[in-house]
């Protein structure tokens, strides 16, 4: 289950940014940026009821000086309750399925005829509970994180003109870092999770379609029965 764990974190912890804002002040940064950026992304949150959109992602090893690169599609609808629904599907460098919803998750790898599942909850990440951080209230965010740093305008290739912000855990998480990238809608359009050895885990979200009709069955993977089941 090694692989589950950095492809559920990269694209809930861009969920993070869709979470109500916290505030805090920005060394050296202006505090009418601060709070522009975190006012677009509340209201973002507030408007936004489905996602479909490509997504990269990039795992850079810091010892080998390497990394993997992955390409494909995920789905995304918040959720009234504690946890949003989720679909990831990579088409490269491997054709595997992710799917999170109601509490469970479903990882199916098709070339080795094999499904793992079990609870999402359960299943604690490296980056201490990216899951639970999606649910945090303003306060609760505040308590964990040290006021936002690095605030700043940047351009991202293909000329994406959005707000950094790093975001520094204050104690008890096994990553040293987070960065987002926020578009000028409010929406985060890349992040970046930097673990204590410096190993890294950068996502990419492009040809969004905020909005767009989602059935509930694109986050359930129907599996055949000749499909080996592993229980997570």
């Amino acid at each position: 289950m090694k692989r589950f764990v950095p492809l559920v974190l990269a694209i809930l912890l861009g969920a993070v940014a869709l979470t109500p804002g916290f505030s805090g002040e920005a060394y050296g940064q202006s505090a009418g940026l601060v709070s522009s950026v975190l006012n677009r992304m509340e209201r973002n949150r507030q408007s936004l009821k489905s996602l479909r959109a490509g997504i990269s992602m990039e795992k850079y090893n810091a010892q080998l000086r390497d990394a993997e690169r992955y390409n494909g599609t995920v789905v995304y609808m918040p959720s009234s309750g504690r946890e949003a629904a989720v679909r990831i599907e990579w088409r490269s460098p491997q054709h595997e399925i992710l799917a999170v919803n109601n509490g469970k998750y479903t990882l199916f790898r098709p070339r080795l005829n094999m499904a793992y599942v079990g609870n999402s909850k359960s299943n604690r990440n490296k980056a201490g509970g990216i899951l639970e951080m999606m649910y945090m209230s303003r306060q609760q965010l505040e308590a964990r994180f040290q006021p936002l740093q690095d605030v700043r305008e940047e351009t991202l290739w293909g000329g994406i003109s959005t707000i950094h912000l790093k975001l520094v855990p204050k104690s008890n998480a096994s990553f040293k870092y987070a960065e987002i990238w926020v578009d000028s809608s409010g929406m985060p359009v890349q992040t970046k999770i930097v673990e204590k050895n410096d190993d890294a885990t950068t996502m990419r979200l492009s040809g969004m379609e905020k909005n767009a009709r989602i059935s509930g069955d694109e986050f359930s993977i129907k599996l055949d029965s000749n499909v080996r089941i592993v229980k997570g």
